[in-house]
């Protein structure tokens, strides 16, 4: 018996130091999320039992799950949380459909639009926000002060999402990533496609088995899109169908970041494949629930033997 001890110890050890994770579907990190269905089933001899027998989810149009729970996060599971938008193009984008599709999980927006504020008032208004979403245009809005304030947001554990288009909507979009991520976007491809999930490392397509794509098996690259420039400080996410990368993700010590050559998505064929699921699934992952617990989650889907308080982080 003695033998056993050690693994015994190790296995109670993984199970105490999980993190409860109920502000996630059970589909987390699932490109295909399968779905627990009852059958009643007839024995030989006329009896019956109950089964439960697991099949994939229904599918919608384009080949992804179909239904909220196959998301990343529970729906409102983010009540109380905000998600600040420095928005400097605007051209035919209001930002409602993200908007409408943020508020399922719970999220408010707060926009700033056009221009930015002061360096004094952003760092004042992301004191209220749990991520900033930074959407650029062809002109740089940001000074180096504003770039110092994101940093500190950053450093500090809070989600940042960079998004870029074509050339040359990516003036801050480059200004951030360099100063955060030491890498920038460059280019301007035709995209408008539909991708798959990649099946090797360079090809076309979305990562797979990861939370950003829960339910994604499928998922619209935008119009014309910005390559993003290889960097060791990034995880790849996203090849465009020209097989360029469109997006990537930093997950290092505790920080959160998304670098996006693809704003369009945002209010372009927005409901083609997968684009309010991911908007809803980036937002989920930026919060980092993993590094905040119970500061950043619903009240009645807190940890109850989580360390950390139930306050703004």
């Amino acid at each position: 018996m003695r033998a056993l001890r050690p693994l015994f110890c190790s296995i109670a050890f993984v199970l105490i130091s999980t993190p409860a994770l109920a502000q996630y579907n059970k589909a987390a990190g699932e490109n295909a999320p399968m779905e627990s269905v009852r059958k009643v089933v007839t024995r030989k001899d006329g009896t019956q039992e109950a089964r439960e027998e697991m099949r994939p989810a229904a599918r919608d149009g384009f080949g992804n799950a179909k239904g909220n729970q196959n998301d990343l996060a529970v729906d409102g599971a983010f009540e109380g949380q905000t998600v600040a938008v420095l928005q400097f193009y605007t051209q035919d984008f209001d930002f409602s459909l993200p908007k409408a599709a943020l508020k399922e999980k719970g999220f408010s927006v707060y926009r700033w639009v056009n221009q930015a504020p002061s360096p004094k008032e952003l760092r004042k208004g992301l004191q209220k926000a749990c991520q900033l979403w930074i959407i650029s245009d062809s002109s740089q809005r940001l000074t180096p002060e504003h770039v110092k304030v994101i940093k500190e947001f950053f450093d500090a554990g809070h989600g940042v999402y960079i998004w870029g288009d074509n050339a040359p909507y990516y003036a801050d979009a480059n200004a951030v990533g360099q100063a955060l991520l030491g890498t920038v976007m460059e280019g301007n491809l035709i995209g408008d496609q539909t991708v798959g999930l990649r099946k090797d490392e360079a090809g076309p397509g979305l990562l797979r088995r990861h939370l950003l794509t829960t339910g994604l098996e499928y998922l619209y690259e935008g119009i014309t899109i910005a390559t993003i420039q290889p960097s060791p400080q990034l995880t790849p996410l996203l090849h465009g169908s020209a097989g360029n990368l469109v997006a990537a993700f930093h997950d290092h010590g505790g920080k959160r970041a998304i670098f996006d050559g693809g704003f369009t998505r945002l209010y372009n064929k927005w409901d083609t494949a997968g684009t309010a699921r991911y908007v809803k699934n980036a937002a989920a992952w930026l919060t980092n629930v993993e590094r905040f617990g119970n500061a950043v989650v619903r009240a009645d889907l807190r940890d109850t033997q989580d360390p950390k308080p139930a306050q703004k982080p």
